[in-house]
């Protein structure tokens, strides 16, 4: 027996030993938190010396670790039977903001006019269509076909998550993929329309991605490793008889990621070989789908390219002059060998140091430009003819609240799917403005709500928004949006929520969030700290908090709370804080630097032991966000991980009140991660104060996935929060 088989083999007999003496592997007084077993486990490395106590939490199948986070759930159980009441109340005030049906405002495809709607008591959408009018123009009076019911996939299942379906070009089949786990394992299916009915063909260990070719008979689809990287496409062609599915290409480098998407004209697909901080983008002319992928430019160590085309000619937004991108037309015809070859491209809008060009959505006569500068988002129109470009007002204020533009579907940047259509469509929201379908008008630049998302009982005449600067330690102005109800806000300290996520470069654009009504009715404020490492003032203010920087998204996050309170807003005693997934990773770093600033935490899908999971390329995850966290590996990079890593940095004494939520099948933030946190802080707090441990066994990162079924966890949160906070009576 080897060295690893011999110390599993102790390991499982003493889990085993306690099991069979104590009934399980944990040790509580009655109604007490469980106190899980120690059996350290030497995870040294660079001479650092580091003991792991509970790293046999990672080991899923064995019945010890199953007993052990029963025990946890049954705890935190326990204390929310105790506020039943509270999270009840809680519940239907969120569930009687949810509109009983609901309809989104359709789009043009194919000649059909494609939306979704809920019924009334409905968990989710059906995706339905109606056959465009003799002009192209929606018309209320035609048929609806049902095209997928997520309703009817969703009987008999815990979980459901469906990304966006799509139907081929000829409007006759609807690719979609199904994942009923959280785990990201998508099952690939296709339905005929004409008959309702699913053909015989599926694919599992998809990853959602999916494109039809031209002729609406070739599917191109992405599959995953082991490790959940989306690593390999596949083409698939329907003829008398499906053919066998063909393997295109196979991304073989651990840094990138496979994203499939196709140019807003439908003329290209596009395949990107993406890493954090750099891609490959390679192109098919749609209607030759077995001809040869096209490489554009080779990657590059630092440079980004986004692709879209536009009668003959390759638009490209490109950072080869600046981290903030400038945009290029090149033709088609000419090959693009290297990245000096951008060089003779016709610059349509030069890199400026203070805009971020953020994407591009392609019309007819217009090609409408995201851009941000200062925190705002705004889209900026260029007429293809030439002329002068349009910056669209939609009525900014110039507060950082105002009018956030965001994503359509998550790939692309707008809503349009006929670039025909004369519109640009975007959605607007706030904190205070729930999102809303705007049309703007290609040829006037006039915007026009076409649709507010219903919440019912809502007056936003009844609340307020501020946009603060706070300074960091190093001088650095840190952007803060605030939001709260006017009735209670007096000028004097209030309890307040700051949230956080500060990765990726992804934003944390003011949003409108119903949920958090049920705070603000309450006299508590709800701030965001747009910390470095986030995208909120461009891509230099994420390289400001990735790898060696890193630190910068802990100490601005203190900074905001620290004038937070400096303000009078808020008192320590009243503020609390919460982030998610690598904005969990922001609130364990804070919690170990500044354990005196804070009354309580929520820890969501936690993101906590950095070092141990950086350290195992076999992960989901783990090696692409080299270039994001470092790898541990290193000496040098190790040292960045070990200063801030919360797991490894949990020291004894006093903490603030901590809420960590998980769930069991989360494949991008593993259960154990929080799991071993919480046991590890069990020894170490000195204080009597809450740790609470909510785990769902049925979901993912994404925890449940029904509108309604959200709202309970969404109460549960709330619960806490208003508790510790100590305004958990009525609005």
């Amino acid at each position: 027996m080897g060295g690893r088989g011999w110390r599993a083999w102790v390991r499982g007999a003493l889990l085993s030993a306690c099991v069979v003496a104590t009934g399980s592997p944990v040790a509580a007084e009655e109604d007490g938190p469980p106190v899980a077993l120690k059996l350290p486990r030497d995870v040294s490395i660079h001479g650092d010396r580091r003991v792991d106590d509970y790293f046999w939490l990672r080991e899923r199948d064995n019945p010890a670790v199953m007993w052990h986070l029963r025990a946890e759930a049954a705890y935190t159980e326990r204390w929310y039977a105790a506020r039943s009441g509270l999270v009840q109340t809680l519940l239907t005030e969120m569930t009687a903001r949810v509109p009983a049906a609901e309809r989104s405002e359709p789009v043009r495809q194919a000649g059909w006019w494609i939306g979704t709607r809920i019924e009334p008591g409905q968990q989710y959408p059906a995706y339905v269509r109606q056959r465009a009018a003799a002009d192209g123009r929606w018309s209320a009076e035609a048929p609806v076909q049902t095209m997928l019911d997520l309703n009817e996939l969703a009987r008999g299942r815990a979980y459901l998550a469906v990304p966006e379906p799509r139907m081929s070009p000829d409007g006759r089949l609807l690719q979609y993929g199904i994942d009923d786990s959280g785990a990201r394992d998508h099952t690939l299916r296709v339905r005929d329309l004409s008959t309702g009915r699913d053909w015989p063909w599926q694919v599992s260990g998809g990853d959602g991605q999916a494109a039809w070719a031209a002729d609406s008979r070739t599917l191109f689809y992405v599959t995953t490793d082991a490790a959940k990287r989306s690593h390999r496409l596949w083409r698939q062609t329907w003829g008398a008889q499906p053919s066998r599915p063909v393997l295109v290409f196979e991304e073989r480098d651990p840094l990138f990621n496979l994203v499939l998407q196709g140019t807003d004209d439908g003329r290209y697909l596009m395949l990107t070989s993406a890493a954090k901080d750099r891609n490959e983008v390679r192109v098919l002319r749609s209607d030759r789908p077995t001809g040869p992928w096209q490489r554009l430019l080779p990657r590059q160590a630092g440079r980004e390219l986004r692709v879209e085309h536009h009668q003959g000619q390759w638009l490209l937004l490109a950072n080869d002059r600046g981290p903030q991108f400038r945009l290029l037309r090149w033709p088609v015809q000419r090959p693009l060998r290297q990245w000096a070859d951008l060089g003779r491209a016709q610059e349509w809008v030069a890199h400026r140091d203070d805009t971020l060009l953020e994407g591009l959505t392609v019309l007819q006569t217009h090609v409408a430009v995201q851009v941000r500068s200062g925190g705002l988002v705004g889209q900026r129109l260029l007429p293809v003819t030439g002329g002068p470009a349009v910056e669209v007002d939609f009525g900014q204020t110039g507060n950082f609240t105002a009018m956030a533009l965001v994503p359509g579907d998550g790939t692309k940047l707008g809503l349009n799917r006929d670039p025909a259509l004369p519109w640009l469509r975007v959605q607007l929201q706030s904190q205070t403005q729930p999102p809303a379908v705007v049309d703007v008008d290609l040829a006037t630049a006039r915007p026009t709500i076409r649709r507010v998302r219903e919440v019912p009982g809502y007056d936003a005449s009844r609340y307020a928004t501020e946009r603060l600067w706070a300074t960091a330690a190093d001088g650095t102005r840190i952007p803060v949006s605030l939001v709260y109800a006017k009735a209670p806000r007096l000028g004097g300290p209030q309890p307040l929520l700051l949230k956080g996520y500060g990765a990726y470069g992804l934003p944390s654009d003011p949003r409108f969030s119903s949920v958090e009504l049920s705070l603000l009715d309450r006299g508590v404020i709800v701030a965001i700290a747009h910390v470095r490492g986030g995208g909120d003032l461009g891509r230099p203010w994420y390289h400001a908090g990735k790898l060696d920087r890193k630190m910068n998204s802990f100490t601005d996050f203190v900074a905001v709370a620290e004038h937070l309170v400096a303000q009078g807003y808020t008192r320590p005693e009243q503020l609390a804080a919460t982030g998610g997934s690598a904005g969990g990773l922001l609130m364990g770093a804070v919690v170990n630097l500044r354990r005196d600033l804070f009354r309580a935490v929520v820890a969501e899908v936690a993101f906590l032991d950095v070092i141990n999971t950086m350290l195992d390329e076999t992960l989901p995850l783990t090696t692409e966000e080299f270039i994001e966290w470092g790898n541990p590996k290193k000496p040098q990079e190790y040292a960045w991980m070990r200063a801030y890593s919360p797991y490894d940095n949990l020291q004894p004494g006093a903490y603030p009140a901590m809420l960590l939520t998980t769930g069991l099948n989360d494949s991008q933030v593993p259960y154990w991660e929080p799991a071993k946190y919480v046991a590890k802080l069990r020894t170490l707090k000195t204080d009597t104060r809450l740790l609470l441990f909510d785990i769902d066994l049925q979901v993912g990162h994404g925890g449940a996935s029904g509108r309604f079924d959200q709202l309970k966890g969404e109460a549960r949160t709330a619960a806490f929060l208003l508790t510790e906070l100590g305004v958990a009576g009525a609005p």
